[in-house]
């Protein structure tokens, strides 16, 4: 087993993605009060922790390194490839970036962005107008954003899964139905029955498609 080489130590590659992907996600999220700053703050420690691993410190490579080494003997384990944890496992051959599961990696990473965009631009215009929003994305959901950034995390998961990212990202999702929870009760008591009667016809976070458009409150992500 070949110990850490180029492949990893890049930390200017790390600052790099991270800002990247933090920053393309704030252009679409902007948070403004401190709840949207938890929400962002949460899904950046992920990317950042998702990053460091990929490329500065492979640490799930090097705590599993003494398993994965009996069961993967012939495998350079710190080299850049055996990181797709689920191509290593799976004892696919070939290049990991063409795998089934890395592509699907960026449909979600796609649908997460997207979602996000779609969900701000709608939100901004409702917030401009003092209006609730209701169009686009929020027709079917209360918490599109929410949704995107669960879509992208799982999408880096799909791609590059850590000891650190797979425990972090449970207890993310957590946060966030904890975080719409939240501001659903702030919304009903500034909004009232027009909050209740869009609840009432809109899922929280699995999308009806079947429904009518409802009324949407404009402080709620």
């Amino acid at each position: 087993m070949n110990s850490a080489g180029n492949d990893y130590g890049l930390w200017g590659l790390v600052v790099v993605n991270s800002i990247i992907f933090i920053g393309f996600a704030y252009s679409f999220f902007k948070p403004v009060n401190l709840r949207d700053w938890r929400s962002f703050g949460a899904y950046s420690a992920f990317v950042v922790a998702l990053f460091a691993e990929m490329y500065g410190f492979p640490l799930t490579i090097y705590l599993l390194s003494g398993w994965l080494g009996s069961k993967f003997p012939g495998v350079n384990l710190f080299g850049h490839d055996a990181g797709h944890l689920w191509w290593l496992l799976t004892g696919q051959q070939g290049n990991p970036h063409f795998g089934v599961l890395h592509l699907l990696s960026f449909a979600f990473l796609f649908a997460g962005f997207t979602l996000l965009s779609k969900a701000w631009h709608v939100l901004y215009h409702a917030q401009r107008r003092h209006q609730l929003a209701k169009a686009g994305p929020y027709r079917y959901v209360r918490h599109p954003q929410y949704i995107g950034f669960v879509a992208i995390m799982f999408g880096f998961l799909l791609q590059w899964p850590t000891l650190l990212t797979l425990v972090m990202f449970p207890v993310l999702v957590l946060m966030y139905v904890r975080l719409a929870i939240s501001e659903e009760r702030d919304s009903e008591k500034a909004l009232g029955d027009a909050w209740r009667s869009y609840a009432t016809v809109t899922p929280r976070f699995i999308p009806n498609f079947a429904k009518d458009d409802g009324a949407r409150p404009v402080s709620s992500h």
